[in-house]
């Protein structure tokens, strides 16, 4: 199967999952938000470099192409914490993290969920995210938010 092809299946897929997880969960009022959820994958700019990366072949990935359509990514999802973080101009480089909107906030854990689904079957956002927490920079205020959405039955 073409890796072009199988990318598409793989976005369908994960899109479907981020939808259901949020109608699951009783986000109706995020359900435009959902829809157009992860938008910007089918674009040339992301397209390509991730379908070459996950479904190409394993010994002529282009990191440095799948780099630059990740912070594409990133720079036009707000669903994404790393959106909202800024690194500090002083000798230490720290990252602060802002506070995220919370329907963006909530749009990540559904985007977790549905990237969970999607690869594994199951739905393991708790898990995966308190396995990952330490690496996950985020505003107090919305950790809190996220933690209370993982609370609920995902």
């Amino acid at each position: 199967m073409n890796r072009h092809f199988k990318y598409g299946v793989y976005i369908i897929r994960h899109k479907y999952f981020v939808l259901l997880a949020g109608i699951r969960l009783g986000y109706w009022s995020l359900l435009w938000r959902l829809i157009i959820h992860d938008w910007s994958k089918f674009t040339p700019s992301e397209w390509g470099p991730y379908a070459n990366y996950f479904f190409g072949p394993k010994e002529n990935r282009d990191h440095k192409g799948f780099d630059y359509a990740w912070i594409h990514h990133i720079h036009h999802n707000k669903h994404h914490w790393d959106y909202w973080c800024m690194v500090e101009e002083d000798e230490e480089g720290c990252v602060r993290a802002l506070r995220m909107p919370r329907k963006y906030a909530l749009e990540m854990v559904f985007d977790w969920m549905g990237a969970g689904r999607a690869i594994t079957g199951k739905w393991e956002a708790k898990e995966w995210y308190f396995k990952n927490r330490d690496n996950i920079i985020l505003h107090p205020e919305t950790r809190r938010t996220v933690e209370g959405i993982l609370k609920e039955d995902v």
